[in-house]
């Protein structure tokens, strides 16, 4: 494709998403279709001859788009945002343009050097501890996402603690977090071959607002202690997925740091909330970690993928997750003058994936991005406001950030406490189409959970969501 041809094709692709954003809000938010639809509506085999870009454009119209869920649209409120921007979308590009794989500094020294400067600066904006700063003896990295992130800061800490221990502790190593942590952090322990009888996932109960309460967890380390188990790593959350709870950092991370254990924080939605000095109490403590995890690709206006991951000794990670071979083999890192990345990451290849974060911080500046962050919460706020004026509902747990946790209350005598109402309320507004909302368990109660977060939506769409809400929900108890 020569570059007149780019130039014509990327017009048309530009246009063509500009027009997607502009009617986004005529699309159902949440696809309506059917299991395997597109497969008949596909050929069975690629064409041997070239197809025309506006043959493509009218089947992204005709076949693709009534099977997208549109994460982007003012009216989604499903599990938590997917923030996409028109700087993040301009980095993408440029880094799709640019194409490089910067697996180590050599392959293009722009791409680790910005990493390392842009993380600099974020981890500057949420006053992390100088520690995880890149010039010291830590530094930041960007994972594609959260799940990346605690799978290697927990192969880092588990070859840590064997190194000390021998390979044939692994079956007594034992891993904790709340029974509200993200299931990545099991997912973490199948793949790091921590037995599964070792990872606890302490209870968290509506007294503390699910947060992970630091007796329980000195009770379970107690115990494992006294049967021969080895303590070596504790997962915190800051915002966890079923509720924004948080767990308090200072009071864990003592306890870990008592038991000589790796300490991580994972603050993928809530992180981006703490830009704003007012909020930036919830991650106190923070100074006692070890790795610390925000997703700029949620609330931050940054297209996914963009995990960012700040660790304060990067030699467990590159002495888990490094190799050598001769084919890669080069001066500067034969010196260790540089960062090579590869070896703070799964796998060899990695995108430039720093640009679009750059360009986020740069065309929309800190104070913007703090207005947006404030603006939402502030959404999320008029909506809880209004729940709590309709004596059929009830705010279930407390809002601290951008989600309201509620749900329908059952008539008396209900015998699943409302369970399938709630079920049934989700299913109902969901196919509707006009919003999208999901939901989670807590304490046996089945909730329904109002995330705010995209960034096109406005009061008037969390009005409109909450009419819609009403109306099933009158609709619903009117078959009682």
């Amino acid at each position: 494709m020569d570059a007149e041809q780019f130039r014509e094709h990327a017009h048309k692709m530009v246009d063509f998403i500009a027009d997607y954003y502009k009617t986004i809000e005529n699309f159902p938010v949440l696809s309506q279709v059917q299991p395997g639809y597109l497969h008949n509506m596909l050929p069975d085999s690629a064409p041997n001859h070239p197809e025309s870009l506006d043959d493509i454009f009218n089947d992204v119209q005709a076949k693709i788009l009534p099977g997208v869920t549109h994460w982007q649209s003012p009216n989604y409120f499903a599990y938590y945002p997917s923030n996409s921007s028109i700087a993040g979308f301009l980095g993408e590009m440029l880094s799709a343009g640019l194409n490089i794989v910067g697996f180590s500094w050599i392959t293009s020294p722009a791409a680790t050097e910005l990493e390392m400067i842009v993380l600099d600066w974020l981890a500057k904006l949420l006053k992390l501890p100088d520690e995880f700063l890149s010039a010291g003896q830590g530094g930041g990295v960007i994972q594609g996402t959260a799940s990346e992130a605690v799978l290697v800061v927990l192969l880092a800490a588990r070859d840590k603690v064997l190194r000390r221990l021998g390979k044939n502790a692994l079956e007594k190593i034992v891993v904790y977090a709340s029974d509200q942590t993200h299931s990545a952090v099991q997912k973490a322990c199948q793949i790091a071959g921590i037995h599964p009888e070792n990872c606890r996932l302490l209870k968290t109960e509506s007294s503390t607002n699910y947060a992970l309460s630091p007796d329980i967890l000195c009770e379970a380390i107690a115990h494992d202690v006294a049967i021969g188990l080895v303590p070596f790593f504790l997962c915190a959350t800051v915002g966890t997925t079923s509720s924004t709870a948080v767990d308090p950092l200072l009071a864990l991370g003592k306890i870990a740091k008592s038991n000589g254990m790796w300490f991580h924080v994972d603050a993928a939605y809530a992180g981006s909330a703490c830009i704003c000095p007012e909020y930036r109490q919830y991650i106190d403590g923070v100074e006692e970690a070890d790795s610390f995890n925000m997703n700029a690709h949620k609330w931050f206006l940054t297209n996914f993928d963009c995990s960012a991951l700040w660790v304060k000794d990067r030699t467990a990670l590159v002495q888990s997750l490094s190799t050598n071979p001769e084919f890669l083999k080069n001066k500067a890192s034969q010196a260790n003058m540089v960062v090579d990345y590869k070896d703070w990451q799964i796998p060899l290849g990695r995108r430039f994936r720093s640009l679009k974060l750059w360009m986020v911080l740069r065309l929309y500046g800190i104070e913007n991005l703090q207005c947006y962050i404030r603006n939402h919460i502030k959404l999320a706020e008029h909506f809880e406001g209004l729940v709590a004026q309709d004596p059929r509902f009830e705010v279930v747990t407390p809002r601290i950030f951008s989600l309201v946790c509620f749900r329908l209350l059952p008539p008396r005598n209900n015998e699943d406490n409302g369970n399938k109402l709630n079920n049934d309320l989700l299913e109902a507004i969901n196919s509707t189409g006009k919003i999208f909302i999901s939901h989670t368990v807590l304490s046996g109660k089945y909730i329904l959970r109002f995330a705010v977060g995209a960034p096109l939506t406005e009061e008037r769409h969390v009005t409109a969501a909450w009419k819609v809400l009403q109306d099933e929900a009158s609709a619903l108890l009117g078959r009682l």
